[in-house]
């Protein structure tokens, strides 16, 4: 019997589980998929927004502005790369004007410290190349970028570390309401057994609710396509420049990423299918539209891939964060800002559960650090050498576009939560990420995680289920 069930493994999970790890609790975060963050986590613009979009009062608001302030620190002791660059909303006539302005009055509401309302000629001595018929801009200089899926794949290994467990390809099909908890079926069979569920479902909270007969909210997902650009474009902007917003999101943004990256994106469409994450020519040919609007000198012909995510909105336009029945918490409608948020959603949730009579005792030997899984290339000469004649297999560089050594991609293989799959080892270490996209990487690394998981090289997927990579030998000797 477990003290907590968190159902789903995104980022959301991730940071509550890793906030539950710090007491004296039996902790079980379960997901549906092969492998943690492979929901709304691993394709998002990867924003650590300031706070001054959600509208006052809201749960988005305030989550944000308390998360944004507390994810430096979160991403220094999980070893997940951070940076405070800044965001900016450009404008282009008197009506851009009066958004702007009433966004910093809202920012100003929300608590955001430092706004500022420039001019275009202000803003351009910032960032040259917004674009020369910007007019006004809302300058935010607390909003930052981080990698979701770095953030999740550490928040949930220190979770891991700290006692909790990990059960991926559980798919929930019911939810039993016992004397004592509640127990929770998979498709397999499978069972659970715990005193508390926290519903961080993503796009399936609804589902989720529904097993324990609440039925007072309906996720619909929102689909957002992205260009991710070549290193060599990783500089045309040091800010994240975002349009102003509509009411379908805040728009197309131009924003470095934290491993020097642009990307472009993302469209905002809604739809029905919750699986459907495939991409668009009518949608790319709009990301290079507006992305060249706003920002001048973009080399489009630099792209190296394009990528589909989903996003879990309701009705609501806020997060739902409640408790329909003693030892069941909702954390649902995790739209934008809920990357941001994340830190502070998890307190949250810990408070609820603590209103509801769960012991909250720290734990004496909790550890709260962790280390990155992609840091070699970022030593010195000399800390590289020492490591080499340590480990030999860090002088074997793996991944050449985006200098990934063997060590590396080992120490990943065994460290907490274990990938079980070819873009696992991607997203830990960035191997595969660069400009051939795995092309040359690929095959060694499907070899090392074959001999470390003791499978033939056969059963080694790219993502889980049915995406096998080789069916068999072509030649070879008896």
């Amino acid at each position: 019997m477990y003290n907590v069930c968190v159902i789903g493994a995104g980022v959301v999970g991730g940071m509550i589980a890793r906030e539950l790890a710090k007491y004296q609790l039996k902790v079980c975060i379960i997901d549906k998929e092969n492998d943690v963050g492979m929901g709304t986590t691993k394709a998002n613009s990867a924003i650590v927004h300031a706070g001054f979009d959600a509208e006052e009062g809201t749960l988005k608001a305030k989550l944000n502005v308390l998360g944004s302030v507390m994810m430096k620190d979160i991403a220094k002791d999980l070893g997940v790369k951070y940076k405070n660059n800044g965001s900016i909303v450009v404008g282009f006539n008197a009506e851009d004007e009066k958004t702007v302005k009433a966004l910093y009055n809202r920012g100003v509401n929300n608590g955001v410290k430092d706004l500022q309302v420039l001019t275009g000629d202000e803003i351009r001595a910032i960032e040259p190349n917004v674009a020369k018929n910007v007019t006004v801009a809302l300058y935010a200089p607390t909003g930052a970028i981080i990698c979701p899926y770095d953030l999740t794949v550490a928040s949930i290994g220190n979770a891991m570390d700290n006692g909790a467990e990990l059960k991926r390809n559980f798919t929930v099909t019911n939810i039993e309401k016992e004397q004592n908890g509640y127990k929770i079926i998979s498709s397999l069979g499978e069972e659970v057994n715990a005193e508390c569920v926290v519903n961080a479902a993503g796009l399936f909270a609804d589902k989720i609710a529904n097993m324990v007969g609440d039925n007072s909210f309906e996720i619909k997902p929102r689909r957002g396509e992205y260009i991710l650009l070549d290193k060599e474009c990783g500089k045309t902007v040091k800010s994240t420049i975002f349009r102003t917003p509509t009411k379908m999101g805040k728009g197309i943004l131009v924003s470095p990423t934290v491993d020097g990256n642009l990307l472009l994106g993302p469209t905002s469409v809604d739809i029905d299918d919750k699986a459907d994450c495939t991409t668009t020519r009518d949608g790319l040919d709009l990301i290079l539209k507006q992305a060249n609007e706003d920002v001048d000198n973009i080399a489009c012909n630099k792209a190296i891939t394009s990528f589909c995510g989903l996003r879990a909105t309701t009705k609501q336009n806020d997060f739902i964060i409640n408790s329909p029945i003693k030892g069941f918490v909702n954390v649902a409608g995790i739209d934008s800002p809920g990357l941001s948020s994340a830190p502070a959603i998890a307190v949250m949730v810990k408070e609820l559960l603590e209103e509801q009579g769960v012991e909250m005792v720290e734990k004496q030997n909790h550890i709260s650090t962790r280390k990155s899984a992609h840091f070699f290339k970022e030593l010195s000469i000399e800390e590289k050498n020492q490591i080499i004649k340590q480990d030999k297999s860090f002088g074997k560089i793996i991944c050449r576009c985006e200098v990934v050594t063997e060590g590396e991609i080992l120490s990943a293989i065994r460290s907490n939560p274990k990938p079980l799959d070819l873009d696992g080892v991607k997203r830990r270490t960035r191997a595969q990420m660069g400009r051939c996209q795995g092309g040359f990487c690929s095959p060694y690394i499907i070899g090392l995680l074959a001999k470390e998981m003791g499978v033939p090289v056969e059963e080694i997927t790219k993502k889980g289920g049915n995406s096998t990579l080789i069916t068999g030998k072509t030649k070879g000797v008896e």
